[in-house]
Protein backbone atom coordinates (compact mmCIF):
# COMPACT_ATOMS: atom_id res chain seq x y z
CA UNK A 1 0.00 0.00 0.00
CA UNK A 2 2.91 2.31 0.66
CA UNK A 3 4.31 1.75 -2.54
CA UNK A 4 1.17 2.75 -4.50
CA UNK A 5 0.54 5.72 -2.77
CA UNK A 6 4.19 7.21 -2.83
CA UNK A 7 4.16 6.44 -6.93
CA UNK A 8 0.16 8.37 -6.87
CA UNK A 9 2.01 11.41 -4.89
CA UNK A 10 4.85 11.17 -7.37
CA UNK A 11 2.70 10.72 -10.75
CA UNK A 12 0.56 13.70 -9.37
CA UNK A 13 3.88 15.29 -8.39
CA UNK A 14 4.72 15.39 -12.11
CA UNK A 15 1.91 16.28 -13.13
CA UNK A 16 1.43 19.28 -11.83
CA UNK A 17 5.10 20.18 -12.34
CA UNK A 18 4.13 19.84 -16.04
CA UNK A 19 1.13 22.02 -15.87
CA UNK A 20 3.57 24.33 -14.17
CA UNK A 21 6.25 24.17 -16.89
CA UNK A 22 2.72 25.15 -19.53
CA UNK A 23 2.05 28.22 -17.18
CA UNK A 24 5.45 29.46 -17.95
CA UNK A 25 5.19 28.74 -21.84
CA UNK A 26 4.27 30.79 -24.62
CA UNK A 27 0.37 30.37 -25.10
CA UNK A 28 -0.74 28.32 -28.62
CA UNK A 29 -2.24 30.53 -31.09
CA UNK A 30 -5.87 30.42 -31.09
CA UNK A 31 -5.79 28.19 -34.05
CA UNK A 32 -3.48 25.64 -32.94
CA UNK A 33 -6.32 25.65 -29.41
CA UNK A 34 -9.30 25.08 -32.78
CA UNK A 35 -7.29 22.67 -34.11
CA UNK A 36 -6.60 20.62 -30.54
CA UNK A 37 -10.51 21.26 -29.70
CA UNK A 38 -11.40 19.57 -33.37
CA UNK A 39 -9.24 16.93 -32.82
CA UNK A 40 -10.55 15.82 -29.50
CA UNK A 41 -14.09 15.95 -31.07
CA UNK A 42 -13.51 14.06 -34.62
CA UNK A 43 -10.64 11.86 -34.23
CA UNK A 44 -10.15 8.17 -32.87
CA UNK A 45 -7.01 9.49 -30.82
CA UNK A 46 -6.69 12.30 -30.44
CA UNK A 47 -4.06 11.68 -27.82
CA UNK A 48 -1.48 11.22 -30.80
CA UNK A 49 -1.75 15.37 -30.99
CA UNK A 50 1.50 16.75 -29.66
CA UNK A 51 0.69 18.83 -25.99
CA UNK A 52 0.72 22.34 -25.62
CA UNK A 53 3.93 21.82 -23.62
CA UNK A 54 5.66 19.54 -26.88
CA UNK A 55 4.10 21.81 -29.26
CA UNK A 56 5.65 24.87 -27.60
CA UNK A 57 9.19 22.94 -27.67
CA UNK A 58 8.97 22.19 -31.43
CA UNK A 59 8.39 25.71 -32.26
CA UNK A 60 11.08 27.45 -30.14
CA UNK A 61 13.54 24.97 -31.79
CA UNK A 62 12.11 25.49 -35.38
CA UNK A 63 12.37 29.20 -34.15
CA UNK A 64 16.19 29.17 -33.09
CA UNK A 65 16.87 27.23 -36.21
CA UNK A 66 14.88 29.44 -38.71
CA UNK A 67 15.20 26.41 -41.02
CA UNK A 68 14.47 27.05 -44.84
CA UNK A 69 13.62 23.26 -45.32
CA UNK A 70 11.65 20.85 -42.46
CA UNK A 71 10.68 17.79 -43.33
CA UNK A 72 7.87 16.46 -41.01
CA UNK A 73 7.05 12.32 -40.99
CA UNK A 74 3.68 11.74 -39.74
CA UNK A 75 1.08 14.78 -39.86
CA UNK A 76 -1.48 12.96 -38.41
CA UNK A 77 -4.13 16.28 -37.94
CA UNK A 78 -0.86 18.92 -38.25
CA UNK A 79 -0.78 20.40 -34.81
CA UNK A 80 3.34 19.79 -34.59
CA UNK A 81 3.00 21.22 -38.53
CA UNK A 82 1.92 24.51 -37.77
CA UNK A 83 4.18 24.50 -34.51
CA UNK A 84 7.04 23.85 -36.84
CA UNK A 85 5.86 26.15 -39.36
CA UNK A 86 6.67 29.12 -37.24
CA UNK A 87 10.06 29.32 -37.42
CA UNK A 88 10.36 29.10 -41.27
CA UNK A 89 12.57 30.80 -42.48
CA UNK A 90 10.29 33.81 -44.58
CA UNK A 91 11.12 31.95 -48.17
CA UNK A 92 11.20 28.64 -46.12
CA UNK A 93 9.40 25.50 -47.07
CA UNK A 94 7.81 22.65 -45.39
CA UNK A 95 7.02 19.40 -46.09
CA UNK A 96 4.72 16.76 -44.28
CA UNK A 97 3.46 13.48 -45.27
CA UNK A 98 0.52 11.40 -43.44
CA UNK A 99 -0.10 8.10 -44.40
CA UNK A 100 -3.88 8.18 -43.65
CA UNK A 101 -5.58 9.84 -46.28
CA UNK A 102 -8.94 10.11 -44.10
CA UNK A 103 -7.02 12.74 -42.10
CA UNK A 104 -6.15 14.94 -45.58
CA UNK A 105 -9.68 16.81 -45.01
CA UNK A 106 -9.18 18.03 -41.32
CA UNK A 107 -5.23 18.61 -42.14
CA UNK A 108 -5.94 21.33 -45.20
CA UNK A 109 -8.50 23.07 -43.11
CA UNK A 110 -6.08 24.25 -41.23
CA UNK A 111 -3.19 24.92 -43.36
CA UNK A 112 -5.45 26.82 -45.24
CA UNK A 113 -6.03 29.03 -42.39
CA UNK A 114 -2.16 29.21 -41.39
CA UNK A 115 -0.16 32.42 -42.12
CA UNK A 116 1.96 29.69 -43.72
CA UNK A 117 -0.30 27.91 -46.12
CA UNK A 118 2.15 29.19 -49.23
CA UNK A 119 4.98 27.39 -47.13
CA UNK A 120 3.48 23.97 -45.90
CA UNK A 121 2.82 21.16 -48.57
CA UNK A 122 0.82 18.07 -47.17
CA UNK A 123 1.71 14.49 -48.98
CA UNK A 124 -0.67 11.74 -48.27
CA UNK A 125 0.89 8.13 -48.93
CA UNK A 126 3.67 6.18 -47.81
CA UNK A 127 6.90 7.96 -46.30
CA UNK A 128 9.24 5.61 -47.34
CA UNK A 129 8.30 6.33 -51.62
CA UNK A 130 7.78 9.87 -50.60
CA UNK A 131 10.63 10.76 -49.05
CA UNK A 132 12.98 9.51 -51.68
CA UNK A 133 11.11 11.58 -54.15
CA UNK A 134 11.60 15.44 -52.06
CA UNK A 135 14.51 17.82 -52.57
CA UNK A 136 16.76 18.20 -49.76
CA UNK A 137 18.48 19.25 -48.11
CA UNK A 138 16.43 19.77 -44.68
CA UNK A 139 17.60 21.43 -42.19
CA UNK A 140 14.81 20.08 -39.39
CA UNK A 141 13.57 16.69 -39.48
CA UNK A 142 10.43 15.69 -37.04
CA UNK A 143 9.76 11.77 -37.46
CA UNK A 144 5.90 10.77 -35.73
CA UNK A 145 4.70 7.95 -37.50
CA UNK A 146 4.61 4.22 -37.07
CA UNK A 147 7.17 2.84 -34.80
CA UNK A 148 7.99 -0.09 -36.85
CA UNK A 149 9.06 2.38 -39.93
CA UNK A 150 11.06 4.78 -37.39
CA UNK A 151 14.55 3.04 -38.59
CA UNK A 152 13.47 3.42 -41.85
CA UNK A 153 12.13 6.82 -41.94
CA UNK A 154 15.31 7.97 -40.51
CA UNK A 155 17.66 6.09 -42.89
CA UNK A 156 16.11 8.21 -45.75
CA UNK A 157 15.87 10.85 -43.61
CA UNK A 158 19.39 10.87 -43.14
CA UNK A 159 19.94 11.03 -46.85
CA UNK A 160 18.58 14.06 -47.15
CA UNK A 161 19.53 16.07 -43.81
CA UNK A 162 21.85 19.17 -44.25
CA UNK A 163 25.11 19.18 -42.53
CA UNK A 164 24.16 20.02 -38.52
CA UNK A 165 20.58 19.39 -39.46
CA UNK A 166 18.40 18.59 -36.20
CA UNK A 167 16.21 15.32 -36.37
CA UNK A 168 13.69 14.94 -33.58
CA UNK A 169 11.90 11.84 -32.75
CA UNK A 170 8.98 11.58 -30.61
CA UNK A 171 7.04 8.56 -28.32
CA UNK A 172 10.46 7.02 -27.93
CA UNK A 173 10.03 6.34 -24.02
CA UNK A 174 6.49 4.53 -24.98
CA UNK A 175 4.60 4.94 -22.28
CA UNK A 176 7.57 4.03 -20.04
CA UNK A 177 7.45 0.69 -21.65
CA UNK A 178 11.04 1.04 -22.59
CA UNK A 179 11.87 -0.04 -18.75
CA UNK A 180 9.95 -3.53 -18.99
CA UNK A 181 11.82 -6.50 -18.53
CA UNK A 182 9.84 -8.63 -20.73
CA UNK A 183 8.89 -5.59 -23.92
CA UNK A 184 6.26 -6.17 -26.10
CA UNK A 185 7.10 -6.21 -30.06
CA UNK A 186 6.26 -2.33 -30.37
CA UNK A 187 8.73 -1.57 -27.80
CA UNK A 188 11.38 -3.95 -28.80
CA UNK A 189 10.71 -1.69 -32.07
CA UNK A 190 11.26 1.56 -29.74
CA UNK A 191 14.47 0.27 -28.42
CA UNK A 192 15.96 -0.44 -31.28
CA UNK A 193 15.68 2.88 -32.68
CA UNK A 194 16.95 4.22 -29.84
CA UNK A 195 20.02 2.09 -29.61
CA UNK A 196 20.24 2.47 -33.56
CA UNK A 197 20.45 6.17 -33.36
CA UNK A 198 22.67 6.67 -30.14
CA UNK A 199 25.20 4.05 -31.66
CA UNK A 200 25.37 6.16 -34.57
CA UNK A 201 28.45 7.96 -35.46
CA UNK A 202 27.04 10.36 -38.30
CA UNK A 203 25.14 12.12 -35.22
CA UNK A 204 25.28 13.59 -31.36
CA UNK A 205 22.15 12.09 -29.74
CA UNK A 206 20.11 13.68 -26.16
CA UNK A 207 16.67 12.00 -25.01
CA UNK A 208 14.26 14.39 -23.69
CA UNK A 209 11.84 13.08 -20.99
CA UNK A 210 9.32 15.44 -21.92
CA UNK A 211 6.01 13.73 -22.39
CA UNK A 212 6.13 10.49 -24.30
CA UNK A 213 10.07 11.45 -24.67
CA UNK A 214 12.03 13.10 -27.69
CA UNK A 215 15.31 12.07 -28.84
CA UNK A 216 17.11 14.84 -30.99
CA UNK A 217 19.78 14.10 -32.89
CA UNK A 218 22.48 16.31 -34.48
CA UNK A 219 24.00 15.58 -37.54
CA UNK A 220 27.60 15.77 -37.28
CA UNK A 221 29.82 18.18 -39.95
CA UNK A 222 31.57 16.55 -42.44
CA UNK A 223 35.18 16.20 -42.20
Amino acid sequence: MKKTLRFDHRLHLSNQLYAYAETLSSNPSELLKELERETHLKTLAPQMLSGTLQGQILRMVSLIQNPRRILEIGTFTGYATLCLADGLHQDGELHTIEVNEELEWLIQKYIRQSEWRSSINLHIGDAAEIIPTLDGPFDLIFLDAGKHDYITHYELAMKKAAPKALILADNVLWSGKVLNENPDADTRMVLEFNAHLRQDPRVDTVLLPIRDGIMVARVRPQN
